[in-house]
Protein backbone atom coordinates (compact mmCIF):
# COMPACT_ATOMS: atom_id res chain seq x y z
CA UNK A 1 0.00 0.00 0.00
CA UNK A 2 1.66 3.61 -0.56
CA UNK A 3 2.64 5.58 1.88
CA UNK A 4 1.20 8.71 2.72
CA UNK A 5 2.37 11.88 1.71
CA UNK A 6 2.67 15.47 2.65
CA UNK A 7 0.01 15.95 0.03
CA UNK A 8 -2.33 13.58 0.83
CA UNK A 9 -2.28 15.45 4.22
CA UNK A 10 -3.10 18.56 2.66
CA UNK A 11 -6.11 17.45 0.56
CA UNK A 12 -7.32 15.94 3.67
CA UNK A 13 -6.69 19.16 5.82
CA UNK A 14 -7.18 21.67 3.37
CA UNK A 15 -10.58 23.18 4.02
CA UNK A 16 -10.02 22.93 7.97
CA UNK A 17 -6.89 25.21 7.13
CA UNK A 18 -8.99 27.51 4.54
CA UNK A 19 -11.87 27.73 7.36
CA UNK A 20 -9.55 28.53 10.30
CA UNK A 21 -8.10 31.33 7.52
CA UNK A 22 -11.70 32.89 7.08
CA UNK A 23 -12.11 32.86 11.04
CA UNK A 24 -8.86 34.44 11.45
CA UNK A 25 -9.78 37.29 9.59
CA UNK A 26 -13.02 37.33 11.32
CA UNK A 27 -10.85 37.69 14.65
CA UNK A 28 -10.68 41.22 13.28
CA UNK A 29 -13.09 43.60 15.09
CA UNK A 30 -15.93 45.28 13.06
CA UNK A 31 -14.07 48.56 12.42
CA UNK A 32 -10.98 46.76 10.79
CA UNK A 33 -13.06 46.22 7.32
CA UNK A 34 -10.42 47.46 5.73
CA UNK A 35 -7.83 45.40 6.70
CA UNK A 36 -9.88 42.27 6.40
CA UNK A 37 -10.63 42.84 2.74
CA UNK A 38 -6.99 43.81 2.08
CA UNK A 39 -5.65 40.78 3.31
CA UNK A 40 -8.27 38.53 1.98
CA UNK A 41 -7.13 40.06 -1.54
CA UNK A 42 -3.27 39.29 -0.80
CA UNK A 43 -4.13 35.87 0.75
CA UNK A 44 -6.32 35.31 -2.37
CA UNK A 45 -3.77 36.60 -4.78
CA UNK A 46 -0.28 34.37 -3.40
CA UNK A 47 -0.81 30.57 -4.37
CA UNK A 48 2.03 28.31 -3.32
CA UNK A 49 2.80 25.23 -5.59
CA UNK A 50 4.00 23.28 -2.56
CA UNK A 51 1.60 23.30 0.49
CA UNK A 52 3.90 23.64 3.20
CA UNK A 53 1.49 24.53 5.44
CA UNK A 54 1.20 21.13 6.45
CA UNK A 55 4.45 20.90 7.98
CA UNK A 56 3.13 21.65 12.01
CA UNK A 57 0.47 19.48 11.43
CA UNK A 58 3.18 16.22 10.87
CA UNK A 59 5.25 17.47 13.62
CA UNK A 60 2.17 17.48 16.21
CA UNK A 61 1.26 13.93 14.38
CA UNK A 62 4.06 12.36 14.90
CA UNK A 63 4.29 13.61 18.81
CA UNK A 64 0.87 12.47 19.19
CA UNK A 65 -0.85 10.53 16.25
CA UNK A 66 -3.13 13.66 15.76
CA UNK A 67 -2.59 16.62 12.95
CA UNK A 68 -5.81 18.25 13.85
CA UNK A 69 -5.03 20.23 16.72
CA UNK A 70 -1.86 22.23 14.30
CA UNK A 71 -4.50 23.35 11.86
CA UNK A 72 -4.53 26.58 13.69
CA UNK A 73 -0.53 26.76 13.13
CA UNK A 74 -1.04 25.72 9.36
CA UNK A 75 -2.76 29.08 9.21
CA UNK A 76 0.31 30.71 10.96
CA UNK A 77 2.56 29.76 8.52
CA UNK A 78 0.67 30.48 5.56
CA UNK A 79 0.26 33.93 6.78
CA UNK A 80 3.78 34.37 7.32
CA UNK A 81 4.98 33.28 4.11
CA UNK A 82 2.17 35.27 2.33
CA UNK A 83 4.20 38.19 4.10
CA UNK A 84 7.35 37.64 3.98
CA UNK A 85 7.23 36.42 0.08
CA UNK A 86 5.72 40.09 -0.59
CA UNK A 87 8.38 42.19 1.02
CA UNK A 88 11.17 39.58 -0.61
CA UNK A 89 9.07 40.69 -3.80
CA UNK A 90 9.27 44.37 -3.09
CA UNK A 91 12.96 44.22 -1.59
CA UNK A 92 13.86 42.56 -5.04
CA UNK A 93 11.99 45.87 -6.98
CA UNK A 94 9.69 43.83 -8.25
CA UNK A 95 5.90 45.18 -8.67
CA UNK A 96 3.23 44.37 -6.14
CA UNK A 97 0.95 42.71 -9.08
CA UNK A 98 0.89 39.72 -6.84
CA UNK A 99 -1.87 42.08 -4.09
CA UNK A 100 -4.05 41.38 -6.92
CA UNK A 101 -6.26 44.34 -6.98
CA UNK A 102 -4.78 46.19 -3.97
CA UNK A 103 -2.24 49.13 -4.66
CA UNK A 104 1.57 48.98 -3.59
CA UNK A 105 1.03 50.97 -0.40
CA UNK A 106 -2.24 48.81 0.42
CA UNK A 107 -0.53 45.52 -0.25
CA UNK A 108 2.58 46.80 1.51
CA UNK A 109 0.17 47.14 4.39
CA UNK A 110 -1.85 44.05 4.28
CA UNK A 111 1.54 42.02 4.42
CA UNK A 112 2.77 43.74 7.31
CA UNK A 113 -0.55 42.87 8.78
CA UNK A 114 -0.14 38.92 7.52
CA UNK A 115 2.97 38.34 8.82
CA UNK A 116 2.57 39.61 12.67
CA UNK A 117 -0.91 40.81 13.96
CA UNK A 118 -2.44 37.72 12.76
CA UNK A 119 -0.76 35.25 13.39
CA UNK A 120 -0.52 36.72 16.83
CA UNK A 121 -4.60 37.15 16.94
CA UNK A 122 -4.41 33.08 16.04
CA UNK A 123 -2.07 32.12 18.82
CA UNK A 124 -3.75 34.47 21.28
CA UNK A 125 -7.13 32.80 19.90
CA UNK A 126 -9.16 30.24 21.96
CA UNK A 127 -7.98 27.42 19.05
CA UNK A 128 -4.32 27.48 20.92
CA UNK A 129 -4.42 26.42 24.62
CA UNK A 130 -4.30 28.88 27.07
CA UNK A 131 -0.60 27.33 28.45
CA UNK A 132 1.26 28.00 25.29
CA UNK A 133 -0.43 31.15 24.07
CA UNK A 134 2.55 33.21 25.67
CA UNK A 135 5.35 30.57 24.04
CA UNK A 136 4.11 30.67 20.58
CA UNK A 137 3.67 34.10 20.17
CA UNK A 138 7.70 34.70 21.31
CA UNK A 139 8.51 32.07 18.47
CA UNK A 140 6.30 33.98 16.01
CA UNK A 141 8.76 37.15 17.63
CA UNK A 142 11.49 35.70 17.35
CA UNK A 143 11.26 34.28 13.76
CA UNK A 144 10.81 37.46 12.28
CA UNK A 145 14.22 39.00 14.11
CA UNK A 146 16.54 35.69 12.54
CA UNK A 147 14.15 35.97 9.09
CA UNK A 148 14.77 39.79 8.60
CA UNK A 149 19.06 39.31 9.92
CA UNK A 150 19.00 36.58 7.11
CA UNK A 151 17.27 38.36 4.45
CA UNK A 152 20.16 41.41 5.27
CA UNK A 153 22.72 39.09 5.02
CA UNK A 154 21.03 38.42 1.77
CA UNK A 155 20.49 41.41 0.37
CA UNK A 156 23.98 42.99 1.33
CA UNK A 157 25.75 39.62 0.20
CA UNK A 158 28.84 40.41 -1.93
CA UNK A 159 30.11 37.56 -4.00
CA UNK A 160 33.47 38.65 -3.67
CA UNK A 161 33.57 37.06 -0.65
CA UNK A 162 30.89 34.92 -0.16
CA UNK A 163 31.63 31.32 0.82
CA UNK A 164 29.31 28.22 0.83
CA UNK A 165 29.55 28.91 4.77
CA UNK A 166 28.31 32.39 4.75
CA UNK A 167 25.46 31.38 2.14
CA UNK A 168 24.01 28.90 4.98
CA UNK A 169 24.34 31.57 7.38
CA UNK A 170 21.98 33.73 5.45
CA UNK A 171 19.75 30.90 4.84
CA UNK A 172 19.25 29.99 8.32
CA UNK A 173 17.58 33.06 8.61
CA UNK A 174 15.18 34.10 5.90
CA UNK A 175 14.25 30.22 5.25
CA UNK A 176 15.33 28.30 8.35
CA UNK A 177 14.07 30.60 10.82
CA UNK A 178 10.33 30.42 9.70
CA UNK A 179 10.53 26.33 9.08
CA UNK A 180 12.44 26.46 12.60
CA UNK A 181 9.80 28.58 14.15
CA UNK A 182 6.69 26.50 13.09
CA UNK A 183 8.09 23.02 13.95
CA UNK A 184 9.20 24.31 17.53
CA UNK A 185 5.32 25.85 17.22
CA UNK A 186 3.99 22.91 16.61
CA UNK A 187 6.15 20.68 19.30
CA UNK A 188 5.58 23.06 22.18
CA UNK A 189 1.74 22.50 20.95
CA UNK A 190 1.66 19.25 21.78
CA UNK A 191 3.39 19.57 24.81
CA UNK A 192 6.61 17.92 24.88
CA UNK A 193 9.53 18.40 26.83
CA UNK A 194 12.27 21.16 25.79
CA UNK A 195 14.53 19.16 24.40
CA UNK A 196 12.08 18.03 21.85
CA UNK A 197 11.28 21.05 21.08
CA UNK A 198 15.05 21.99 20.63
CA UNK A 199 15.27 18.65 18.25
CA UNK A 200 12.26 19.93 16.07
CA UNK A 201 13.87 23.53 16.00
CA UNK A 202 16.60 22.13 14.81
CA UNK A 203 15.30 19.86 11.97
CA UNK A 204 13.34 23.21 10.88
CA UNK A 205 16.60 25.08 10.59
CA UNK A 206 17.95 22.09 8.34
CA UNK A 207 14.45 21.95 6.20
CA UNK A 208 14.76 25.41 5.15
CA UNK A 209 18.13 25.43 4.21
CA UNK A 210 17.56 22.43 1.87
CA UNK A 211 14.02 24.36 0.96
CA UNK A 212 15.57 27.09 -0.35
CA UNK A 213 18.33 25.37 -2.17
CA UNK A 214 15.73 23.50 -3.71
CA UNK A 215 14.17 26.64 -4.47
CA UNK A 216 17.40 27.90 -6.10
CA UNK A 217 17.01 25.14 -8.46
CA UNK A 218 13.86 25.92 -9.68
CA UNK A 219 14.66 29.11 -10.41
CA UNK A 220 17.16 27.82 -12.98
CA UNK A 221 15.00 25.66 -14.28
CA UNK A 222 12.04 27.79 -14.78
CA UNK A 223 14.18 30.11 -17.16
CA UNK A 224 12.99 32.83 -14.22
CA UNK A 225 16.42 33.23 -13.07
CA UNK A 226 14.79 35.59 -10.48
CA UNK A 227 18.52 35.09 -8.46
CA UNK A 228 20.69 36.20 -11.41
CA UNK A 229 18.23 39.17 -11.96
CA UNK A 230 19.06 40.53 -8.71
CA UNK A 231 22.42 39.44 -8.18
CA UNK A 232 21.66 36.90 -5.36
CA UNK A 233 24.83 35.21 -4.11
CA UNK A 234 23.37 31.37 -3.54
CA UNK A 235 24.57 28.61 -2.36
CA UNK A 236 25.52 27.13 -6.23
CA UNK A 237 27.37 30.48 -7.11
CA UNK A 238 29.41 29.57 -3.62
CA UNK A 239 29.77 26.32 -5.17
CA UNK A 240 31.09 27.45 -8.44
CA UNK A 241 33.52 30.17 -6.80
CA UNK A 242 35.08 27.42 -4.64
CA UNK A 243 35.88 25.07 -7.02
CA UNK A 244 37.77 27.80 -9.43
CA UNK A 245 41.17 29.35 -9.26
CA UNK A 246 41.66 32.82 -10.23
CA UNK A 247 41.11 33.43 -13.63
CA UNK A 248 37.78 31.51 -13.05
CA UNK A 249 36.68 32.88 -10.13
CA UNK A 250 36.94 37.15 -11.73
CA UNK A 251 35.55 35.37 -14.67
CA UNK A 252 32.80 34.32 -12.69
CA UNK A 253 32.25 37.46 -10.60
CA UNK A 254 32.08 39.57 -13.47
CA UNK A 255 29.65 37.63 -15.05
CA UNK A 256 27.63 37.85 -11.74
CA UNK A 257 27.86 41.72 -11.56
CA UNK A 258 26.54 41.80 -15.71
CA UNK A 259 24.30 39.06 -15.28
CA UNK A 260 21.40 41.86 -14.18
CA UNK A 261 21.15 43.47 -17.39
CA UNK A 262 22.71 41.10 -19.88
CA UNK A 263 21.14 38.08 -21.38
CA UNK A 264 24.39 36.71 -22.65
CA UNK A 265 25.62 36.96 -19.69
CA UNK A 266 22.86 35.39 -17.70
CA UNK A 267 23.29 32.21 -19.87
CA UNK A 268 27.30 32.09 -19.42
CA UNK A 269 26.86 32.14 -15.76
CA UNK A 270 23.79 29.59 -15.93
CA UNK A 271 26.26 27.53 -18.17
CA UNK A 272 29.29 27.31 -15.43
CA UNK A 273 26.78 26.95 -12.63
CA UNK A 274 25.94 23.70 -14.30
CA UNK A 275 29.91 22.62 -14.39
CA UNK A 276 29.66 18.98 -13.68
CA UNK A 277 32.47 20.07 -10.47
CA UNK A 278 30.08 22.55 -9.51
CA UNK A 279 26.92 20.37 -9.55
CA UNK A 280 28.89 17.46 -7.89
CA UNK A 281 29.80 19.80 -5.31
CA UNK A 282 26.21 20.77 -4.42
CA UNK A 283 24.84 17.85 -4.45
CA UNK A 284 27.69 16.20 -2.11
CA UNK A 285 26.30 18.81 -0.01
CA UNK A 286 22.43 18.69 -0.41
CA UNK A 287 23.00 15.18 0.40
CA UNK A 288 24.92 16.29 3.96
CA UNK A 289 22.01 18.18 4.52
CA UNK A 290 19.56 15.80 3.65
CA UNK A 291 21.32 13.37 6.29
CA UNK A 292 21.73 15.75 9.05
CA UNK A 293 17.84 16.54 8.84
CA UNK A 294 16.95 11.96 8.91
CA UNK A 295 19.62 12.14 11.80
CA UNK A 296 17.13 14.29 13.44
CA UNK A 297 14.10 12.75 12.58
CA UNK A 298 15.99 9.10 13.53
CA UNK A 299 16.82 11.19 17.14
CA UNK A 300 12.84 11.79 17.64
CA UNK A 301 11.27 8.80 16.53
CA UNK A 302 7.53 8.94 17.07
CA UNK A 303 4.48 8.10 15.45
CA UNK A 304 6.13 5.90 12.90
CA UNK A 305 2.89 6.76 10.00
CA UNK A 306 3.67 10.45 10.12
CA UNK A 307 7.47 10.19 10.60
CA UNK A 308 7.19 8.46 7.27
CA UNK A 309 5.66 11.56 6.29
CA UNK A 310 8.21 13.94 7.11
CA UNK A 311 10.85 11.13 5.90
CA UNK A 312 9.33 11.39 2.55
CA UNK A 313 9.04 15.11 2.52
CA UNK A 314 12.74 15.17 2.75
CA UNK A 315 14.10 13.36 0.22
CA UNK A 316 11.58 15.68 -2.22
CA UNK A 317 12.70 18.69 -0.48
CA UNK A 318 16.50 17.58 -1.30
CA UNK A 319 16.33 16.16 -5.14
CA UNK A 320 19.61 17.07 -6.85
CA UNK A 321 16.97 19.26 -10.12
CA UNK A 322 19.75 20.61 -11.98
CA UNK A 323 22.00 18.38 -14.77
CA UNK A 324 25.25 19.67 -16.68
CA UNK A 325 23.52 18.58 -19.74
CA UNK A 326 20.99 20.64 -19.11
CA UNK A 327 22.32 24.04 -20.36
CA UNK A 328 21.27 23.94 -23.67
CA UNK A 329 18.09 23.04 -22.74
CA UNK A 330 17.08 25.78 -20.03
CA UNK A 331 16.02 29.24 -21.16
CA UNK A 332 17.63 32.26 -20.10
CA UNK A 333 16.07 35.66 -20.51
Amino acid sequence: MRSMSYLDLHRRFSVDIDAEMEATLGRLSPQAGAVRAAVAELVRNREFTYPLSVLPLIVHAVETGAPEPAVPLAVVHELWWISACHLDDLADGQSAHLGGDLGGAEALLAAFVSGTPLPLLVVQSQAVPETVRGALSAELVKCWILATEGQLSDLRGDAATATRDSVVTAYRGKSGAPFSMVTAMAAELAGVEKERVELWRDFGDVFGILWQMFNDQEDILSGRNEDLLNGTVTYLLACALDTSVSPSTERILRLHADARNSGDARAELVDTLLAPVVLGRYEDDINKFRGEAHRILDELGGDETYLSVMRNLVDESSRMLLRADLAREVTVG
